[in-house]
């Protein structure tokens, strides 16, 4: 077992169990949060902070706020058994003030854990009215501990059966056991010319500031060194990449493909296209991010980079994260290619054992061009004869790992990822550092504008008509909810999609065909709704933002987002762009009832720009510093502390450095630590860095 002084660097890589204090038990339940061994568990930063440093005195206390209260036991606390499964602990605390009246829901043993006459920190929200103040199921403690209180106190996601106070626990046994001779992997001259400070400082202040401060210059330090990590690792991608040789392509004549289209490509498209076939004759292999909003037409894109790679004798590939996607791809582009004669095959992991046996010995033997699939391309099992080219869609939903997988298929094969994600141009060349970018930046013509209205929940009922009108007039409709299941301490709008589907059903729309879908149903349960969906069997489709990459249904014409403050501006963007996508008229209805002037203001630059691009730079604008003591909007994935929205300035700062470290020491010879950290975040990071 790890004793409390410091564990040598060796054993920062310790089985978490073995802490002080956790244990198997416990160990299984931080597993769940990939927390492992004792460097995940002092890496395993706050997702947010309260400060819960100032008190008020319990007349001051206004309804709806959430404070901290110090005040005395004034009587025993009674225990009332109200029903089966509902206990209430309830209890009168005085200060010099007033009177606070507080009660506890299942907590049956804290009857005697407060006692009268002693004083405790109470922190929650105050409820009731001025002359009678209530507080429920509050955090307490004694007056002085200082662990839940008094202090500002990082908050951690979490899941059953670890708490709060247990993680925090546990940190606090990580960090005294290492913090202390943590290796720094940023280079000294690079930490002081950046005015950083050490690494020890920064894990204490991360997860037990002492002021806001402190707190500021320990997140500044700990962002910085995942920019310069993270910055250092793509470069040497690149560099590694551009060493790679390989046969180049020879010229295509691409009349066919284009003659073969129904339609004529936009100059944009036209532009992609000649990039990525430019990047295919080179003699290097292509690794090109493809974006394009939502209908710009990137799978044209993907097909013509297939047409070109399969008349150079070389096989194709094309990687979508779900089966009805990869479906809606083989039906789209089948009949396409084929007429060309190249032959194309689909292959899911609900295929039967005999189908994935046939389609696999054909992809073996050559007999096969063009695979379109999930992650049965890249299953064991599956081999290519000579794989050329490798396309994910919406690329944001595979890592490196899962493109690395897919291209070690084939020798160095050229590679073309695509995005609908909208992201300004210079950080689509920071987040895909790895790769050139290509942007699909003009929509194909005829696609219509979709209206989008901002509107409270006092135009429900009014929605609720226009969306039956439009039902009856052949439509379907999507509502999109931000929660699966409902919160005791959530507002009663934050709509769950199972309880409000059922209430639709039931008490709104009784005659129409409702459904649901979330996140949390087994991946063929989903699909089959959203086949259903497709199909035109159901009428209004509730769900999370499950469907944010989903299906095209021509006939979907409405698209209502619950709640639509409690997404990003891309993310309402993303879903806006599941709707018109047929010949009909179509409308995006976002309800909020939020009066904070800045989402009043997000939302209006939704009605007032379909331009994506235009508003992945206004969410950037809006979204300003940062706040340290509410919910952080998480930028790049994989990187845990930095967020590409509040960083700009901090990331120049860590590619400057980077770039300059590695133009001294390409090698990383002088710096070893550094280049151990880099080398263990890509490992880690596989399947979540871009």
């Amino acid at each position: 077992m790890l004793k409390k002084e410091a564990i040598p660097m060796t054993e920062l890589n310790s089985d978490v169990q073995f802490i002080k204090g956790i244990g198997g038990q416990r160990a299984k339940a931080l597993a769940k949060l990939n927390i492992c061994t004792l460097r995940d568990l002092i890496s395993y930063f706050p997702r947010a902070y309260d400060d819960r440093t100032q008190t008020k005195r319990i007349q001051d206390l206004q309804p709806g706020e959430t404070a901290c209260v110090e005040a005395m036991v004034s009587a025993p606390p009674t225990l009332s058994r109200i029903r089966k499964g509902l206990e209430l602990v309830k209890l009168r605390a005085v200060d010099d003030s007033g009177a606070l009246d507080v009660t506890f829901f299942n907590q049956a043993w804290l009857k005697n854990s407060l006692s009268a006459g002693e004083t405790y920190i109470f922190y929650g929200k105050a409820e009731g009215n001025l002359l009678c103040r209530q507080m429920a199921n509050p955090v307490v403690e004694p007056l002085g501990r200082g662990e839940l209180t008094g202090r500002i106190v990082p908050i951690y996601p979490l899941t059953a059966g670890v708490s709060q106070l247990i993680l925090s626990r546990s940190i606090r046994q990580g960090l005294d056991a290492c913090a202390a001779i943590l290796p720094d992997a940023l280079p000294d001259d690079v930490r002081q010319a950046h005015h950083l400070c050490c690494i020890g400082f920064a894990y204490e202040n991360i997860h037990f500031p002492s002021s806001a401060e402190v707190l500021d210059l320990a997140r500044r330090r700990l962002a910085f060194e995942e920019l310069f990590l993270f910055t250092i690792g793509l470069r040497r991608l690149r560099s590694r990449r551009d060493e790679v040789r390989v046969a180049p392509c020879s010229a295509v004549d691409m009349g066919p493909f284009y003659a073969a289209l129904p339609f004529v490509l936009t100059s944009a498209q036209r532009r992609c296209v000649d990039e990525a076939l430019a990047d295919m004759r080179s003699g290097k292999p292509m690794n090109r991010l493809c974006q394009g909003d939502v209908g710009s037409g990137k799978t044209m894109v993907a097909a013509a980079c297939v047409y070109f790679c399969v008349k150079n004798s070389r096989q194709a590939a094309l990687m979508a994260p779900t089966e009805i996607l990869a479906q809606q791809h083989y039906n789209g582009l089948a009949p396409i290619l084929e007429h060309l004669g190249i032959r194309c095959a689909l292959l899911t992991g609900s295929m039967t054992a005999k189908t994935k046996r046939s389609i696999c010995a054909q992809l073996a033997a050559g007999e096969i061009d063009f695979a379109i699939g999930t992650h049965a391309l890249i299953s064991e099992g599956v081999e290519y004869q000579n794989l050329g080219l490798v396309v994910t869609d919406e690329q944001h939903r595979f890592g490196v790992g899962q493109r690395a997988a897919l291209a070690a298929k084939g020798e160095s094969p050229h590679m073309l990822v695509m995005s609908a994600t909208p992201i300004p141009r210079t950080l689509a060349l920071i987040l895909y550092g790895d790769l050139d970018v290509s942007i699909i930046d003009e929509l194909p013509p005829g696609r219509q504008k979709i209206d989008t209205l901002a509107v409270s929940g006092g135009y429900r009922q009014r929605l609720y008509a226009f969306l039956r009108k439009q039902v009856e007039e052949g439509r379907q409709c999507y509502i999109v909810c931000p929660m699966v299941s409902e919160d005791e301490d959530a507002p009663d709008e934050r709509k769950a999609v199972t309880e409000y589907a059922k209430k639709l059903q039931t008490e709104v729309f009784c005659d129409l065909r409702i459904a649901f879908v979330h996140g949390k149903m087994k991946a063929r349960e989903k699909e089959s709704v959203m086949t259903a969906f497709a199909a035109g069997e159901t009428d209004i489709l509730v769900s999370t933002t499950v469907i944010e990459v989903g299906v095209d249904v021509p006939n979907a014409t409405v698209m209502v987002v619950e709640n639509a403050e409690r997404f990003g501006l891309s993310q309402l963007h993303q879903l806006r762009g599941r709707v018109g996508r047929g010949s009909c008229k179509s409308y995006c209805i976002l309800i909020s009832d939020s009066k904070n002037e800045e989402t009043r203001q997000r939302l209006r630059v939704m009605t007032q720009t379909g331009d994506g691009f235009k508003i992945a730079e206004e969410d950037l604008r809006l979204r300003g510093p940062g706040d340290f003591f509410g919910l952080r909007q998480h930028g790049l994935p994989g990187l845990r502390v930095a967020d590409l929205g509040c960083d700009a300035v901090l990331l120049k700062e860590a590619q400057a450095a980077a770039d300059t470290l590695l133009a001294k020491d390409p090698a990383l010879s002088s710096c070893p630590a550094t280049a151990e950290r880099v080398t263990e975040l890509f490992q880690q990071n596989a399947d979540t860095l871009n």
